[in-house]
């Protein structure tokens, strides 16, 4: 099958084509990544490309409760177990740069750090702190154009650390409601400047991001995941022009020649299901303007998968919750032996449990 066949990657040589989707997993105390992660992903280097969960560029952009970050040297440290532990297994990692937004409760972030957001637009809801438990997400204030440098310095500063810490790549969390997407976004963004207002002036946050961390580590190391038409954290979903504002930004990332584009599909988990139109409008212009591969993900099984790579649809398919469980899902898979389940009352709690734990296959 293509999907179990090696391929390369920008340069980069991957045993198959499969990917392991980020996944938020809440086990990093102090927002430092340690042992018990590093053990936890080099469980599951035979994927041919793990991406790691969300991890913050910034101090400002911790908005959930133990998540690690890329922004310090005792971060970086403990990064550097992680890809020594996946690349001792002959596995290939790229960590995923999320900054929250507004996504989050100041009970959640360091000293000094603030939730910031492209307009004073509060999520609706509630999140969980360690500190007071369940608590409302806290109002963002609007990112100044100075704030707007920063962020976009602190994407390239923590792109710069991840090569250090022997990262092979970076992918940008443009999708589900984070920082990237609120600028994306005319629900969230209100903004009446340079960074809102048209679809072009909401795009250009995500570019410049895009622009300035291929400018310092290279384009072959850089990939971006998307979710038009996403709900995700009180995302909009579908709006007038989105298909085209998506296209536009698409064939400006792929004018910027980025290993690949990482397209997000949650109808699976019931979320509303991304017009086909747009993906494909997406895909082509992505592909046209000189990007890479076509990441897809959501809710794949072996043979779907399989169809979608011999067609040309994608060039790798990315797989989430099934890695949870499944560490050896790629084995698994290819010998078709059954799938484990997850527990989802340990997804994001403290520990080995529900984590580290989950047996290998007996076959």
């Amino acid at each position: 099958m293509k999907l179990f066949s090696n391929c390369q990657l920008a340069g980069i040589d991957l045993k198959n084509r499969v990917v392991m989707s980020p996944m938020t997993r809440s086990r990093a105390p102090g927002n430092l990544p340690n042992e018990l992660m590093a053990k936890y992903y080099g469980q599951r280097a035979g994927a041919g490309l793990i991406i790691t969960e969300g991890t913050s560029p910034s101090p400002n952009g911790l908005g959930y409760a133990r998540i690690p970050g890329m922004f310090s040297p005792a971060q970086i440290v403990g990064w550097k177990l992680v890809t020594d532990a996946v690349h001792g297994r002959g596995g290939k990692i790229f960590i995923q740069l999320m900054h929250v937004g507004r996504v989050g409760n100041l009970l959640n972030l360091p000293p000094g750090a603030e939730l910031v957001a492209p307009s004073a637009v509060a999520m609706s809801g509630r999140i969980w702190t360690d500190i007071q438990g369940e608590q409302p997400y806290d109002m963002p204030r609007e990112m100044t154009l100075e704030d707007i440098r920063l962020a976009v310095d602190e994407f390239v500063q923590a792109a710069r650390n991840a090569i250090v810490a022997g990262f092979d790549g970076v992918e940008l969390h443009g999708a589900n409601g984070y920082l990237i997407t609120q600028f994306l976004d005319p629900g969230s963004n209100r903004r009446n400047d340079a960074y809102g207002g048209d679809a072009s002036a909401r795009n250009l946050f995500a570019l410049e991001v895009a622009r300035e961390v291929v400018a310092a580590i290279g384009a072959d190391r850089l990939g971006i995941r998307l979710s038009p038409h996403g709900v995700f954290n009180d995302m909009s979903g579908t709006y007038d022009g989105i298909a085209l504002q998506y296209a536009e930004l698409a064939a400006g990332l792929g004018r910027l020649g980025l290993a690949y584009l990482h397209l997000v599909d949650h109808s699976a988990m019931g979320a509303p299901k991304p017009d086909p139109v747009t993906v494909k409008a997406v895909c082509h212009e992505f592909r046209a303007g000189g990007g890479r591969a076509i990441i897809l993900s959501g809710g794949y099984d072996r043979e779907r998968a399989e169809a979608d790579l011999q067609s040309g649809a994608a060039d790798l398919i990315a797989y989430g919750r099934p890695f949870i469980s499944n560490p050896d899902l790629v084995e698994r898979m290819k010998s078709g032996a059954a799938l484990a389940e997850a527990d989802q009352a340990t997804f994001y709690t403290p520990g080995p449990v529900g984590y580290a734990d989950y047996p290998f296959s007996a076959g």
